[in-house]
């Protein structure tokens, strides 16, 4: 193992270069890919109708292709799903990820092409590796196992053509080279099952006896295998089950919230924690330096971006930016086309770049997930810095949280509702309230305006919830698992009502 982990690291290495190249040259690189991405499907059915062999700048691109969301999209991706192929893009789409629905249907399913398998998400692995053994040149990382939490797929038979849908993690682990099944833990039969109380039983139980040397996974869920691992075993904490454990990859949702549950059940100072921005529908940041806040926007994995400013989300024709054209720290919502025929896809999450030089990228939150029932604007970057802020003067550990709009009635001011899980509540709830509303009014110059002398809003309305209410809310709707989140904000209250009313709280 020790001489396989060397030859690893030294590939992973070797892929630097090619990241730097795209750091020095960011414009010139997304250039040449819109070009190859418009050249390679000017003759699928996407391509004859924009007539893309005619479009030559990202100016002619703007004014031809519209802007997309999954409704827009869902017709081509359901005759893909019946298949029909050489829609949106030339090659065979046979893999579908099955991500968070719609207003109109419980799942999306996101195309997966084989270009966007090797060259975005598998390369995203790849990369993320080399970024971490370039910075981490004595690691360890390969002479023990990797878990991956990955969710499940299943076949459907069209036509007698097998197509496979499921979640993306899951996709990718099918996926993977053959090799690979040497350096990961469990076994594939268990990594993709589907009822996920089963499989965090049964992964805790295979994985306790190898020696484990990293994890990647959303938060949550990665918690709740540490949490089995450690009541199986009788542990005080994970390093007395697998000593040599070093990095934990996360995504999906902010790990500020989980961060302190982590520092407990790992502590030392020597674990490393590495952040992806990787979805469905493409891989497109790695955290690549240690303790930064921030991710590199990846630019040469066959996704060409454009950038909506927020606060131009509503208009009938927004204005479209191209990466060239940014400016920092302003909220925007993210367009991606991609080398799976996504074509000026709005993914729904919003961002700020940190830095243009090289280009470095903060998720803010959704673009239908914040409150603005009373024009406060609070979207989910402001929520869990405050709620970190009120944790740590509070001495408080936060489990789960959603939060939602109490609307004026009569004469009652309106106000946020919070539902708040805690690993540790804090001692004063009315103190806890006081400093999450002072540090939003620090955070947000509209919340503060409206909160002003409680004129329009009064003060935070906090519920604390018992344990493993958001676990059996989830439960219930059938979203157990890495690709499903508790909604954090909503601008009505279909979430706070739904949970209070449903009884997962007693």
């Amino acid at each position: 193992m020790a001489l396989i982990n060397s030859f690893v690291s030294w590939l992973m290495k070797k892929r630097m270069c090619q990241i730097e190249l795209f750091m020095r040259y960011p414009h010139d690189v997304q250039a040449e890919w819109l070009r190859k991405l418009l050249n390679t499907s000017r003759n699928t059915e996407w391509g004859r109708r924009f007539d893309f062999k005619s479009i030559f700048t990202p100016e002619q691109f703007r004014e031809r292709i519209p802007i997309n969301d999954y409704e827009s999209l869902k017709g081509s991706i359901e005759r893909l799903r019946q298949g029909e192929q050489n829609i949106l893009w030339p090659s065979e789409i046979k893999w579908f990820a099955r991500s968070s629905g719609t207003t109109n249907d419980k799942s999306k399913f996101i195309p997966v092409s084989q270009e966007a398998l090797e060259e975005c998400h598998f390369k995203g692995g790849k990369d993320l590796l080399s970024i971490y053994c370039n910075n981490h040149p004595d690691t360890k990382l390969f002479d023990g196992k990797a878990i991956a939490m990955g969710g499940s797929h299943h076949i459907i038979e069209v036509n007698n053509e097998s197509y496979y849908q499921g979640d993306l993690s899951a996709i990718l682990i099918q996926n993977l080279p053959s090799w690979v099944e040497f350096l990961r833990t469990p076994n594939l039969s268990i990594a993709l099952m589907d009822e996920w109380e089963s499989k965090i039983e049964m992964m805790a139980a295979e994985t306790i006896h190898h020696d484990v040397t990293n994890i990647s996974g959303v938060p949550s869920w990665t918690l709740l295998l540490f949490k089995h691992v450690l009541e199986i075993t009788g542990n005080k904490h994970l390093l007395e089950v697998w000593p040599n454990f070093e990095l934990f990859i996360h995504g999906g949702v902010n790990f500020a919230p989980y961060r302190e549950q982590f520092r407990q059940i790992l502590p030392s100072d020597k674990i490393n924690y590495l952040e992806t921005y990787n979805a469905s529908e493409g891989f497109f940041g790695i955290q690549d330096r240690d303790k930064a806040d921030d991710m590199l926007l990846m630019l040469d994995y066959g996704i060409y971006y454009e950038f909506i400013p927020l606060d131009q989300i509503d208009c009938e024709n927004p204005r479209a930016y191209s990466l060239a054209e940014i400016e920092l720290y302003t909220n925007y919502a993210m367009l991606i086309t991609t080398n799976a025929g996504l074509w000026r896809y709005m993914i729904g999450d919003t961002i700020q770049f940190t830095s243009n030089s090289p280009y470095r990228i903060k998720i803010t939150g959704r673009t239908k997930n914040f409150i603005n029932a009373f024009g406060e604007e609070l979207i989910i970057d402001n929520a869990e810095k405050a709620l970190a802020i009120a944790c740590e003067r509070c001495h408080a550990i936060l489990n789960e949280y959603t939060a939602g709009p109490v609307y004026l009635e009569g004469k009652q001011k309106g106000a946020h509702e919070w539902l708040i899980e805690f690993e540790k509540p804090p001692e004063d709830l009315a103190f806890f309230a006081s400093i999450l509303d002072t540090a939003l009014k620090s955070l947000n110059s509209d919340y503060e305006a409206k909160r002003y002398h409680g004129m329009l809003l009064k003060e935070p309305m906090i519920r604390i919830m018992p344990t493993h209410t958001f676990y059996h809310w989830m439960k219930s709707k059938g979203k157990l698992g890495g690709q499903h989140k508790v909604p954090r904000l909503s601008n009505d209250r279909r979430y706070i009502d739904e949970i209070l009313k449903s009884g997962f709280q007693v």
